[in-house]
C-alpha cells in the first residue's frame, strides 16, 4: 500500500468531511417540499407510502455490486459517478407528472444514494486505518449537521422559491461540490483497494443466532421514527398542524439538531451511565414526548400559531434527543453476537433493516390513507418505545468505546454488506 504523508491524509479527511456535509444537505433538501410533490403527482397518502416504500428496492442493488466495483476500480471513481447521479436524480423529482414517473425517479435516487453511501464509507474506513484513529463517527456527525442545516435552509427556500427552481439550484451546487471534494480524496492508487480483503464465517444469514434477529428488529425500531420524520414531517405540518412550509420545517429542524446533540452527548453520558440505560430511557421518554406533540400540537397551534409551533418543536426536540443514542447502542451490541464477526452482524442487520423498512413505509402510508396521519404516527412512536425497551436489554454488553465509535451511524446501507 502506497505510503502517504500526514498532509495528504489530512487533505483527504477534509475532503471526506466536505462530502459528508454536502451529501447530508442534498439528501434532505426536498423534504419540506414533499406536500407540493404529492399534490403535483396527484397521489393519496396510501399511494405515497407505497411509492416511497417500494422505491427503497433501488437501494438494495448497490448492496450486491458496489463492493465488487470498488475492489476493481477503487473508491474515488464510484464516489464521483454516484455524486453526479445524485444531483441529476434529485433534479428530476420536481418534474414528475404522476406517481409512476415519480416512483422511477425516487428509485433511481435511492440507487444513487446507496451507491454513494457504500463507496464514501469504504473510503472513510480505509482512511481511518491509514490515520490509525477513529474518524468515521466524526464524519457521520458532519453528515447529520448537513442534513439539519438543509432542513432549515430548505424550509426558508420553500417560502419564496418554486419547487422546480429549488430542486435545480441546490442539487446542482451539491453535485459540483461533491465532485470537487472527491477530487481531493484518496485516489485508486492511494486507497489500497486491492489489498482490502474481507473475512467471513460460513454461517448463513438464515442460521444467524436469535440475538442477531433481535438486534435487527431493534435497529429497525430505532431508525424507523427518523425515517418517518424525513418522509412525513412536512406533510404532518401541513395537513395536521395547518402550517406553511417555512414554519412547518421548524419542528423537523429542531428534531434533527436535537438528535445530533443526543449523539454528541454520548461521550459525556457514558462516563456516568451505561449506554443501555441511556438508550432505554431515551426511547421511552422520547416516544412519550412525540406522542404529546402529536396530541397537543393541533390544539396548541389553533390557539396561538407561534406559541404552538415552539411547543411542538420542544416536544419533537426531546424526542430527537432521546432517539439519538438508540441506533448506536444496537450497533455497539453487534460486536457481541456469538459466532459472527462485528462486520457480519452489522451487514446482516443492515440488510434486514433495508427489507423491513420497505414494508414499514408501505404500512405507514396505508395507515395514513385509511385512518389519518395522526393515527399513522402512533406506529413510529410505538417502535421508538419498543426500541428503548430492547436497547435496555440487548446493549448491556456494549462498551463505552463501541458506543462512541458508533455514535453517528449514517441513515443508509453499510459498507460491509458483502460479508453476509
Amino acid at each position: 500500500m502506497q505510503k502517504l504523508t500526514a498532509k495528504r491524509l489530512k487533505s483527504a479527511e477534509l475532503a471526506l468531511a466536505a462530502a459528508f456535509f454536502i451529501h447530508g444537505f442534498a439528501a434532505i433538501t426536498y423534504i419540506p417540499r414533499i406536500p407540493e410533490i404529492i399534490d403535483q403527482i396527484g397521489v393519496s397518502f396510501a399511494s405515497w407510502g407505497l411509492i416511497i416504500g417500494l422505491s427503497g428496492l433501488g437501494s438494495l442493488i448497490p448492496l450486491l455490486i458496489t463492493n465488487r466495483l470498488i475492489g476493481r476500480f477503487g473508491t474515488r471513481p464510484i464516489i464521483q459517478i454516484s455524486s453526479v447521479m445524485i444531483g441529476l436524480t434529485l433534479m428530476t423529482l420536481a418534474w414528475a407528472p404522476n406517481g409512476y414517473v415519480f416512483f422511477v425517479y425516487q428509485a433511481l435516487l435511492a440507487f444513487s444514494m446507496s451507491f454513494f453511501n457504500i463507496a464514501v464509507n469504504a473510503q472513510s474506513v480505509i482512511l481511518q486505518k491509514r490515520l490509525e484513529k477513529f474518524v468515521l463517527g466524526r464524519l457521520h456527525a458532519v453528515w447529520s449537521i448537513g442534513a439539519a442545516s438543509s432542513a432549515a435552509v430548505s424550509g426558508i427556500l420553500a417560502g419564496f422559491m418554486s419547487l422546480q427552481l429549488h430542486l435545480f439550484i441546490v442539487p446542482l451546487i451539491c453535485m459540483v461540490g461533491l465532485v470537487v471534494a472527491a477530487s481531493f480524496m484518496l485516489s485508486p492508487a492511494e486507497d489500497g483497494h486491492h489489498e482490502e480483503k474481507q473475512r467471513s464465517s460460513g454461517l448463513s444469514l438464515f442460521k444467524s443466532p436469535p440475538q442477531l434477529w433481535l438486534l435487527s428488529f431493534g435497529y429497525f425500531a430505532g431508525v424507523f421514527p427518523e425515517l418517518v420524520m424525513m418522509d412525513w414531517s412536512a406533510v404532518f405540518s401541513q395537513s395536521v398542524l395547518s402550517l406553511g412550509p417555512t414554519l412547518g420545517a421548524l419542528p423537523y429542524t429542531v428534531f434533527t439538531f436535537a438528535m445530533i446533540m443526543g449523539r454528541l452527548s454520548i461521550t459525556q453520558l457514558t462516563k456516568k451511565f451505561d449506554i443501555s440505560q441511556i438508550s432505554k430511557w431515551g426511547g421511552i421518554i422520547g416516544s412519550i414526548a412525540m406522542l404529546i406533540g402529536l396530541l397537543l400540537g393541533p390544539i396548541l397551534i389553533s390557539q396561538n400559531e407561534i406559541l404552538g409551533v415552539v411547543l411542538v418543536s420542544i416536544f419533537w426536540g426531546i424526542s430527537g434527543f432521546g432517539l439519538g443514542p438508540l441506533v448506536p447502542s444496537f450497533f455497539g451490541a453487534a460486536g457481541h453476537v456469538r459466532g459472527l464477526s462485528t462486520a457480519q452482524a452489522l451487514s446482516r442487520m443492515s440488510l434486514v433493516n433495508s427489507l423491513v423498512v420497505i414494508f414499514a413505509k408501505i404500512l405507514m402510508g396505508a395507515l395514513a390513507g385509511g385512518f389519518g396521519l395522526e393515527i399513522a404516527f402512533l406506529f413510529p412512536i410505538s417502535m421508538m418505545f419498543i426500541a428503548g425497551i430492547l436497547a435496555g436489554q440487548l446493549a448491556k454488553q456494549t462498551k463505552r468505546k463501541e458506543a462512541l465509535e458508533n455514535a453517528f451511524p449514517l441513515t443508509g446501507p453499510l459498507t460491509v454488506i458483502d460479508e453476509l
